[in-house]
């Protein structure tokens, strides 16, 4: 069962996150609410996520802040970075996005995009 980080703001967003990924099983290692959360929170798993879904405009810390940060110290976790601002996507890319999902998007979308993610990875599971 793959492992997924999510890291977003909103609770509702949490929420259905968490819903809409276990239902199609996957493992929900831990939310984040900010980018500095997530970066301590990557920082203290023994295990570590896979796949990360990565909001953009936080508190404290935004998505591209921690997702260099965290891209520096695992190279091989997908981000997919889930955004409204269309003026980040050049960015995240250049500093390893692996995909950016435009809100609003289907259910399906995500779970493509992260089964993509894991397919990159030579993962099935």
């Amino acid at each position: 069962m793959a492992k997924i980080f999510v890291v977003e703001d909103e609770p509702l967003l949490q929420y259905f996150y968490k819903q809409i990924l276990t239902l199609n099983g996957f493992e929900l290692v831990g939310i984040a609410n900010d980018g500095e959360e997530a970066v301590s929170m990557f920082k203290s798993l023994s295990e570590k996520p896979k796949i990360i879904l990565m909001d953009h405009r936080m508190p404290k810390k935004n998505g591209i802040e921690a997702s260099k940060e965290i891209l520096e110290l695992d190279k091989s976790v997908k981000i997919i970075f889930i955004t409204a601002d269309n003026s980040i996507i050049e960015e995240a890319y250049s500093i390893g996005a692996f995909s950016i999902k435009d809100k609003p998007f289907t259910i399906k979308e995500l779970i493509d995009d992260v089964n993509e993610a894991l397919k990159s990875m030579g993962d099935t599971d």
